[in-house]
């Protein structure tokens, strides 16, 4: 686990170590269901934001191993955009969503592989550094369009997969609005937008590099448990 007196040059400085994950808000991953979106106890997709926690113990910086934990042959890579709020955030508009926010982040969603898309398990999910972020916040004026942004994950120097935020299925006003209807987000708190299906799988002993147009690149290591 790493410290998070991690400094940024635009407000809110630091991190508050809330992390909110969305599930399902990417067209790939619905489609990677099939028709078991469909199916009991669910029955269709999901008609409000899914949300679930990344706990500080999980949050840890570019450049710091992730540590693959032992009985686990592979993990997956999670590469999202992050939304970082500047000021709190209650019952926003989608006109007025964007102010409140002080900028955006490369986040790796590192995860145990697992089938339950609804209801992932806290374990699978919440392990210590299966979230690293950065390498910075890119202030929120210098991204002309949130909404159209490639990102491409690299595995030992080789792209393993792309996807773009225009395959969002809640933009990010739109879910800034969703999300602070029954929830006030603060600043600090950094939202996840949702990973892009399928996630590639990663093994102890390979490196990560995740690049998002405009906000660089977020890197790690990958190593076994001791």
């Amino acid at each position: 686990m790493h410290d998070l007196a991690i400094a940024f040059e635009v407000p809110p400085f630091r991190l508050s170590g809330a992390v909110y994950g969305t599930l399902l808000n990417h067209a790939s991953s619905l489609q990677a269901l099939g028709d078991a979106v469909n199916q009991p106890p669910y029955k269709k997709p999901p008609q409000a934001p899914v949300l679930y926690i990344k706990p500080r113990n999980t949050l840890s910086i570019d450049g710091a191993a992730v540590i693959v934990p032992a009985g686990c042959e592979e993990l997956e890579v999670g590469a999202c955009l992050g939304l970082v709020i500047g000021r709190s955030a209650c019952r926003v508009s989608p006109a007025h969503a964007l102010d409140h926010l002080a900028g955006f982040v490369i986040v790796n969603d590192v995860s145990v592989p697992h089938d339950n898309f609804y209801r992932p398990s806290v374990r699978l999910k919440a392990r210590d550094g299966f979230c690293p972020l950065g390498p910075q916040v890119t202030p929120r004026a210098a991204v002309e369009n949130p909404d159209a942004l490639g990102i491409r994950i690299f595995i030992d120097g080789s792209l393993k997969a792309s996807a773009n935020t225009s395959g969002l299925i809640r933009s990010v006003a739109q879910l800034l609005t969703d999300v602070t209807e029954f929830m006030t987000l603060a600043p600090g708190d950094v939202l996840a937008m949702g990973v892009a299906a399928p996630a590639p799988p990663v093994r102890a002993g390979q490196h990560v590099r995740i690049q998002i147009d405009g906000l660089g690149s977020l890197s790690n290591a990958f190593r076994a448990a001791v």
